[in-house]
């Protein structure tokens, strides 16, 4: 697959470990008229799923759509939220048994299922317990997990272990097995946010939650595609700067990285995070630290970018190649002590000087 590669190096190291970057990409609007008659800009913000959004479209009439994007997210929730105890996903969790799941719930399911194929089992959905196990706090080192307690979590680890049955009830080989989809739903929930404003008959639209978007049609203030940025992983806490930018038209795009808490071999000088490896059930060593993925719909670029955060470099390149209509855009560390930029042909086509 045709690459570009950039490089620079900094010696800058933060914090941020194993989560979706919120904060790594947003929207670059100016202030100038809509050239379109009949059609305004509205821009609706908020708080959801943990953390913000951002909806910007143009439209004829006022949809009142803080309603209909309340509603939304009080159904994703309650059918996946690990942080509502009363969600379908928290009383599954608890052990609850013949929990009947919504639509939604099945849609990730299946996802989450296709992404776990496709990555070989990178992609996770049951690692939760596992990750909660390491030291993973910004300061303090990993520590390792002894032989036996680590056989013992492994029999918790593993989405084949799961089955979700004609019914909609989920079955767990092992009731403490913890499913967690928060790496694939705020993708998903991009996406039925999108399928909303489609049934309005809005063409143009930019949707944005915890960092994960997708652009649709132009901004008609600017008469342009959609612009939006991705941070520069060494800038430092007191002053943001940009990495790339990019103009997006009808695809979706997904950042997953913890390249602010890389740190560097001392013998051998090459950077690196630690991320757990499901099939192994172990922490290891990976050189990927940031991992941008455009796509058709949100949902999989958000399961394709944390997969590619388990899987490290190498192996994302191996799995890219057996993927269609994805372009990635990878920072990552390199045995020189810089890091380096891989991007696709097709992400390179949407980046702006």
């Amino acid at each position: 697959m045709p690459l570009n590669n950039l490089s620079f190096t900094n010696s800058h190291q933060y914090f941020i470990l194993m989560k979706k970057l919120s904060v790594l990409l947003f929207f670059i609007f100016l202030s100038v008229s809509c050239k379109d008659e009949g059609l305004q800009g509205y821009t609706k913000t908020g708080e959801a799923l943990g953390t913000t959004y951002q909806v910007k479209y143009f439209s004829s009439e006022n949809i009142n759509a803080e309603k209909a994007l309340d509603s939304i997210f009080e159904v994703i929730n309650s059918s996946m939220s690990t942080y509502q105890d009363d969600s379908d996903i928290s009383r599954i969790n608890a052990g609850a048994e013949n929990v009947k799941v919504d639509m939604h719930f099945r849609r990730v399911f299946e996802a989450s299922k296709q992404v776990f194929e496709e990555s070989n089992g990178y992609f996770d959905p049951t690692v939760g317990n596992l990750v909660n196990l390491y030291g993973f706090g910004p300061e303090q080192p990993l520590y390792e997990i002894d032989s036996i307690k680590l056989d013992s979590l492994k029999q918790l680890v593993g989405f084949k272990k799961v089955k979700l049955t004609q019914d909609n009830v989920i079955e767990k080989e092992d009731p403490d097995i913890y499913l967690d989809f928060n790496a694939i739903a705020k993708g998903y929930t991009i996406d039925v946010i999108a399928q909303y404003l489609d049934t309005k008959d809005i063409d143009n639209y930019l949707i944005e939650l915890g960092g994960e978007l997708v652009a649709k049609g132009k901004n008609l203030e600017r008469d342009s595609n959609w612009l939006v940025a991705i941070d520069n992983p060494l800038q430092t806490q007191e002053k943001r700067t940009l990495q790339t930018v990019l103009a997006l038209n009808n695809r979706a795009m997904a950042t997953s990285g913890n390249y602010r808490k890389f740190r560097v071999d001392s013998s051998t000088g090459k950077r690196f995070v630690h991320t757990i490896n499901p099939l192994t059930g172990k922490a290891e060593k990976s050189n990927l630290l940031s991992a941008s993925v455009l796509a058709t719909n949100c949902t999989l670029a958000d399961g394709y970018a944390t997969a590619f955060m388990a899987l490290g470099y190498d192996k994302s390149l191996e799995m890219l190649e057996k993927l269609e209509n994805v372009d990635v855009y990878f920072i990552y560390g390199d045995e020189k002590e810089s890091i380096q930029v891989f991007t696709t042909e097709g992400f390179g086509k949407v980046l702006r000087d």
